[in-house]
């Protein structure tokens, strides 16, 4: 073989990191090391898999062409480790969640993988959608669980579960006395959403079309948590996914409004990327949530 798995290894963090220093810092490798292995992987076959942009090394179109290639290569090589160490079955997973599924749904889901397999170790990173698909494109994450809906070439998107928006404000707020809140009512309500590039945003601006326009959107904060409390200090009203919200509701510190006219519901969605080696990992995750949206 006129390759290995070190080159592949060093291929692919050059690829991640765009920058010789962070790949070998990455990969516990001196700089000179990792350069020699480039080198070598590129001077054996004759190629060049990386444009030279000052100190930034940018994969070309051949680097691009053969990235998905080298990763599921060492993909398979590490599962193979794991059945020769006979680990479990399933290996390491890299799990992304955007926020409102991260905190409500996927530590539950976690803690099923681990005790199905306690061997194997899991790590999530919870972020906002945009993020989170950025990770996946990158080969950064395995699996994403995001609310937000989107068409990419290189994603496939996977129905998980449905949920639903719920428009709610402070228990003192008049919007409460009313048995439905109407178009004009939004209309002069002070809104506390979600940012730009969130899939709670994202599905929020899909049911108010036609209104959006017209709405005084006061504050725009990064966390539900942050939402609910500026709601519970009645700076405004706000709409969240209902996973969120159900606590709150028992608790009466917050009221969900009936809004009839606007569709609030939507789909959640797992995404992997189409040329990503599927793992027992990632089959093993993914059959998990399915498992999981049966069950509710």
């Amino acid at each position: 073989m006129r390759y290995s798995l070190r080159q592949l290894e060093v291929f692919v963090a050059i690829a991640h990191q765009q920058n010789l220093t962070r790949a070998a810092d990455e990969l516990a490798m001196s700089q000179s090391a990792a350069s020699s292995a480039l080198k070598d992987l590129e001077s054996q076959f004759g190629l060049q898999l990386f444009d030279r942009i000052g100190k930034r090394l940018q994969l070309n179109e051949q680097g691009r062409l053969l990235r998905p290639q080298a990763e599921a290569l060492l993909a398979q090589a590490r599962e193979f480790e794991q059945s020769l160490l006979q680990h479990a079955e399933a290996g390491p997973l890299n799990v992304g969640a955007t926020l409102s599924i991260g905190n409500y749904l996927a530590v539950g889901l976690m803690a099923e993988y681990m005790a199905r397999y306690p061997k194997a170790s899991v790590r999530l990173d919870v972020a906002n959608t945009r993020h989170i698909v950025d990770r996946v494109l990158n080969y950064e994450l395995d699996v994403g669980l995001i609310e937000g809906e989107l068409n990419h070439p290189e994603l496939e998107m996977i129905p998980w579960r449905r949920d639903e928006l719920a428009v709610f404000c402070h228990p003192d707020d008049p919007l409460t006395r009313l048995t439905e809140v109407s178009d004009n009512d939004l209309r002069s309500a002070r809104w506390i959403l979600r940012e730009a590039g969130s899939g709670t945003r994202q599905a929020f601006d899909r049911a108010m079309s036609g209104l959006l326009p017209d709405l005084h959107i006061a504050l725009e904060l990064q966390h539900t948590e942050a939402i609910k409390r500026a709601v519970e200090a009645r700076l405004g009203i706000g709409c969240l996914s209902l996973i969120t919200l159900t606590d709150a509701f028992k608790r009466g510190s917050l009221v969900r409004l009936n809004v009839p006219a606007r569709d609030f519901s939507r789909q959640l969605y797992l995404i992997v990327h189409k040329q990503k080696y599927r793992s027992a990992g990632i089959n093993a995750w993914l059959k998990l949530c399915q498992q999981d949206d049966a069950a509710d």
